[in-house]
């Protein structure tokens, strides 16, 4: 299997961990989201500001045929101070400063990406919603189910890139096996307002992930693009944090949990789905990341001691054909023999 589809896994993995871990706590879910958003993005938001500072050769290090004094200082750095004490423009701030300047100036020359945050911390609020007027399983399927079919339309619609009929295939096989597994065979209390919610999380999903996919395919560096999306949403969860975490997240367990999930499966996840996005689909990305409720599935039985029906076994099985199908690299199209070569080759 190739890199980009094993990091989109290995994302997928640590996604799944996340239900898991907020089992060994009474927290709530909805500050614990909240934490592991803004922890995770502040993560993202540091190490995007570190890739920028350093990727900015105006302070660090010599720029190509700049010139150096004797003692190995840029000559540059003097000229522009000196044109500031003349009344000339500033010279060019560095650290944290020179980084958080870069960030605001890609943001501003792409707004798709400012959007972008906004949806990721959006797609919390309509997740959690969901589940609260829908129940868990039937949100959980409608919204992760949802995510790769409109990630699919969407690539459509903006790159004018069709899905495949495999990618069809594996896409349907994985969501049928995601439902059978996640509601175990049976679907009750379903709610209309509580699936619209599901269906918004999960083109909210999408729209974040196309426009990731975007930025990167442009050159923009993956960990820098996570870091902008996340760290924006990080803000505008940050509110919600301070108003839920006082009264749920004050014991050392539920603590150590919030960190976890703000590290492991926010800040070191995406990083690996944005290294999977260089080279993979992003509609075959959102397919592949439905090993989520699969991992999930298996560490309730391994460490929570739960126990999955038949059908939900057998939605098991279904949906990690569906993932096979889908990260199994397609065969290379050879070019047809050209017939004067084929009459020349025959003669």
């Amino acid at each position: 299997m190739r890199s980009g589809p094993l990091a989109i896994f290995a994302a997928a993995a640590l996604w799944g961990t996340a239900g898991t871990a907020g089992a060994l706590t009474d927290a709530g879910s909805v500050p614990l989201a909240a934490a592991r958003l803004v922890l995770g993005g502040a993560v993202l938001a540091a190490l995007a500001a570190r890739s920028l500072a350093v990727a900015d050769p105006r302070h660090h290090g010599r720029g190509a045929g700049e010139p150096a004094d004797q003692d190995g200082h840029l000559l540059g750095h003097a000229r522009e101070a000196e044109k500031y004490r003349r009344g000339g423009p500033a010279p060019a701030r560095s650290g944290i400063g020179a980084a958080l300047a870069s960030g605001l100036g890609l943001v501003r020359g792409r707004p798709a990406l400012l959007l972008a945050a906004v949806a990721v911390a959006a797609y919390q609020l309509c997740f959690f919603a969901a589940v609260a007027r829908t129940g868990v399983a039937i949100g959980t399927v409608v919204a992760i189910g949802s995510g790769p079919v409109f990630t699919g339309l969407l690539s459509w619609l903006l790159d004018r890139r069709p899905p495949t009929l495999r990618w069809a295939l594996a896409t349907t096989t994985a969501v049928a096996g995601c439902a059978v597994l996640v509601t175990g065979g049976e679907a009750s209390g379903a709610e209309p307002g509580g699936i619209a919610l599901a269906l918004v999380g999960g083109l909210l999903y999408a729209f974040y992930a196309v426009m990731a996919s975007r930025a990167i395919q442009t050159g923009l560096e993956s960990g820098v693009v996570m870091g902008l999306l996340f760290g924006g949403a990080a803000v505008l969860m940050l509110p919600v944090l301070v108003v839920t975490a006082p009264g749920s997240l004050t014991e050392p367990r539920a603590l150590l949990v919030a960190v976890y999930l703000g590290c492991a499966t926010t800040a070191l996840s995406y990083l690996l789905y944005g290294k999977g996005l260089r080279t993979t689909p992003v509609a075959t990305a959102a397919t592949l990341a439905l090993a989520e409720p699969a991992v999930a599935a298996l560490l309730g039985l391994a460490v929570l001691g739960e126990r999955l029906s038949g059908p939900a076994w057998a939605g098991l099985g279904l949906l990690a054909v569906g993932l096979i199908i889908v990260a199994l690299p397609e065969r290379a199209r050879t070019a047809p023999e050209p017939a004067a070569q084929r009459t020349a080759s025959g003669a």
